[in-house]
């Protein structure tokens, strides 16, 4: 047991109480916001040290065994993703203090994100099936108000389909987490794994594995549940596009892969193709909707489902080397992402405009900023040496390892169109001759909390493929405890 498993959700909790005292105080809000992202950063990456050195790290509040009481759980997978919500957060602060006006910062913007970031560690930390429901609605709650901080015309129409998904989504996990209870008597995930493998007829499994498939498929924007993504995701500020791109739709993916390799793990046989299915209508229609767009925000959000379609190919195909691929996968996306929707933001920040029509140029004008954009986006198209080729590789190789052919062949179609995306950003909006009209030019303030956590996410894309072996290494120490469901039952059911 150990006690640093509750502070990712106790730090942005203190971090939003200090906030309220000091509401009125901006200043003190962006130092607050800086310090517990800081904070949380360092706590996930002590645990990810405990959970690599000394296995599952487990907390029952209270001191109530389980599965009585409330349990939180960290093991490799989730320590990982503890990280990558660290990082994400503190960048996303940074970029904030100058892509984020005054009057959205005013009504809420800093504590509403730690509220976020305690919704969404507490999603990965969680051991149990309702309290994951109830971090969610933390992590969705903060969503909505910032979808719709600022009240602007499209904000609204984004944030009404953006709401009414979720809350679809979330009365179906409700469901299924009432009819799981009723069928075991248990919420404790690990409890919850050992009574389901006793359950009888096993098609009662399966129809509420597939319950949760479809909760979790809409929070993760899978096909065909993806349509509220791309609709809503482009029409806040980048800065709040660019958390919810890096954490939202992967807390979904990691719920996924949290049911299908503790819970339901005896109904491969109709789960796993179907999931394989998912994921290669997820990454076409995702690809093929971003080909279509000019504004560039809206393009990198059917990129964000086209993503998603690889990492549910890899817990599909569900093997070591698939799950490590996608683990090592998620984190590259995360990364690559969250560096292209800031390039966006830059981009609008310096031309005054998101239409890929009305830009141009911009590698003779601002060379720096173009570098930028091209290491995340060749690193997405699967570049290498770039995070993403090793990512896809792994993918493919676990394809191939399971003779799964036509999934890989759609991932490797998916990436030649994926480098035609990038390739028509780059020449619409570095290479082609600026527009005779250009849009009016705003002026510029705190550049370096503009371009400093782009450099960040960009150089780390760069050195995910650099040392891709010893990340790759983590990875797959934490495919083999996700495929090892007992050492989770054990390091939950059995601690004193």
């Amino acid at each position: 047991m150990t006690y640093l498993t509750i502070l990712p959700i106790l730090l942005p909790l203190a971090g939003v109480i200090l906030m309220i005292l000091f509401w009125g105080n901006l200043t003190a809000q962006k130092i607050l916001a800086v310090l517990f992202c800081v904070l949380l950063m360092a706590v996930n990456i002590a645990l990810l040290i405990l959970a690599l050195m000394y296995g599952i790290q487990t907390y029952q509040v209270g001191n109530w065994a389980a599965p009585f009481g409330i349990t939180l759980v960290v093991d490799i997978f989730s320590a990982v993703m503890l990280v990558m919500a660290g990082l994400i957060g503190l960048m996303v602060i940074i970029y904030s203090m100058a892509a984020i006006d005054k009057e959205r910062a005013t009504f809420g913007f800093y504590p509403l994100t730690l509220v976020l970031l305690m919704g969404v560690c507490g999603s990965f930390l969680t051991g149990d099936i309702f309290n994951l429901y109830v971090m969610f609605e933390v992590m969705l709650m903060a969503s909505f108000v910032l979808m719709a901080l600022g009240g602007e015309r499209k904000q609204i129409e984004g944030s009404v389909k953006y709401i009414i998904l979720n809350l679809l989504a979330s009365a179906l996990f409700l469901s299924a987490t009432a009819v799981a209870y009723s069928l075991t008597g248990t919420l404790n995930m690990a409890d919850l794994a050992v009574q389901l493998r006793q359950l009888q007829p096993a098609g009662i499994v399966t129809t509420l594995a597939l319950l949760f498939m479809v909760a979790f498929g809409i929070k993760a924007a899978i096909f065909p549940l993806f349509f509220w993504l791309p609709a809503s995701y482009h029409t806040p500020p980048v800065t709040v596009t660019t958390l919810f791109s890096g954490l939202l739709t992967k807390v979904g993916v990691y719920a996924m892969v949290r049911v299908f390799t503790l819970l339901f793990t005896q109904g491969s046989g109709v789960l796993h193709p179907l999931l394989l299915w998912i994921a290669g209508f997820t990454m076409v229609t995702g690809v093929l909707g971003a080909a279509a767009q000019y504004d560039f925000r809206r393009l990198l959000s059917f990129h964000i489902v086209s993503q998603i379609g690889y990492l549910i190919m890899g817990l599909g195909l569900f093997t070591q080397a698939s799950l490590a691929a996608m683990i090592y996968f998620m984190a590259h996306v995360i990364v690559a992402k969250s560096a292209l929707f800031m390039v966006s933001g830059v981009v609008n920040a310096t031309e005054g405009t998101f239409n890929l029509k009305k830009l141009g140029n911009l590698y003779r004008s601002r060379p720096v900023l173009s570098i930028l954009f091209l290491l995340p986006a060749l690193s997405l198209a699967g570049l290498p040496p770039l995070s993403g080729f090793f990512g896809k590789l792994a993918l493919i190789q676990g394809g191939l390892g399971v003779s799964q052919y036509a999934i890989v062949a759609v991932s490797l179609a998916v990436s030649l169109l994926t480098l035609f995306s990038m390739t028509k950003i780059w020449i619409e909006v570095f290479w082609k001759p600026m527009p005779q009209t250009p849009a009016p030019k705003p002026e510029l303030k705190n550049t370096w909390a503009l371009f400093a956590p782009v450099i960040v996410l960009a150089s780390l894309t760069v050195l995910f493929g650099i040392f891709a072996g010893p990340m790759y290494n983590i990875a797959e120490q934490a495919s083999r405890q996700l495929l090892d469901p007992n050492l989770y039952i054990q390091s939950v059911l059995l601690q004193p």
